[in-house]
């Protein structure tokens, strides 16, 4: 009897952004091919989720997404969730096999790079949100060049909250990425324009797999 594929143990992991809501990620999750189970994560006290009192600041919420890293898994991210999943890959390198990075809006300063700041019109339509989220301002700029995993960096051109400009300067510090921009994409891209986002996601997944020799 043969081994299992090495990609069926790979495990997709998708994070949401300040919105915290799980089934942003869906039509992409959906629509993949890869065979590898799927792992749809919300953010405690966001978007109707139950609190977690003992997710206090950002840190809690990579250390929780380490601990469901329990096999070797793609992150995918959206937005503010970006960052999380870029520090969750530099904390366990061995167990990030590529991030799939979409309008990531923190990490680097992106204001400098023309994006228009989202945090007091996003609170004052959601201020169930935790402060401490919409006040996060890491800087990874010296973090970045470390990073082992490729990276897939999904932009729109319509996007003012995560301009094109900040996928080039993360394009730029990441040492193995991958940047495509989709003509009219806007930082909702993900789930507007999944039709458009899944070729780009599926060439990527065969790249890195065939990189490993799996």
């Amino acid at each position: 009897m043969g081994e299992a594929p090495a990609e069926i143990d790979e495990m997709l992991m998708f994070l949401p952004g300040a919105s915290g809501d799980a089934a942003l990620w869906k039509p992409v999750a959906d629509g993949l091919a890869h065979p590898g189970r799927r792992r749809l994560l919300s953010w405690p006290g966001f978007c109707g989720a139950p609190p977690d009192p003992s997710v206090r600041g950002l840190d809690d919420l990579v250390q929780r997404v380490v601990a469901e890293l329990t096999s070797p898994a793609v992150l995918f991210a959206q937005s503010m969730g970006g960052i999380i999943a870029l520090r969750a890959a530099l904390a366990v390198p061995e167990l990030v096999r590529g991030l799939v990075l979409a309008v990531t809006s923190g990490g680097i300063d992106v204001r400098r790079l023309g994006a228009v700041d989202w945090r007091a019109n996003f609170a004052k339509h959601n201020p169930q949100a935790p402060r401490w989220f919409l006040d996060a301002s890491d800087d990874l700029t010296k973090e970045l060049p470390r990073l082992n995993a490729p990276a897939l960096l999904l932009w729109g051109d319509a996007d003012a909250l995560s301009p094109v400009a900040v996928g080039r300067r993360l394009a730029e510090l990441i040492p193995r990425p991958a940047l495509v921009i989709i003509p009219g994409g806007t930082h909702d891209l993900v789930s507007e324009r999944a039709e458009d986002v899944l070729p780009h996601i599926e060439q990527h997944l065969r790249l890195w797999r065939r990189a490993r020799g799996a």
